[in-house]
């Protein structure tokens, strides 16, 4: 996954108010500690409801980001 990658989460993550299936976008890839990816998910409206650090084995990518 690359930088503004649409994803899918894979976990509940209830103490961010995120469920299984939320769709976010990779806003940041961190390579250390190890490969990461911050991820912002946004309501209706285009509000931020959670900005997360995820690995990849919480989430999948759902579309290519068109580079």
């Amino acid at each position: 996954m690359e930088l503004y990658d649409t994803v899918r989460l894979l976990v509940d993550l209830p103490e961010e108010g995120l469920a299984a299936g939320a769709i976010g976008a990779v806003v940041h890839v961190f390579e250390e500690p190890h490969r990461a990816y911050e991820v912002e998910f946004t309501d209706g409206s285009g509000r931020t409801i959670a900005q997360v650090p995820l690995t990849s084995d919480q989430i999948r990518q759902v579309a290519p980001s068109g580079r």
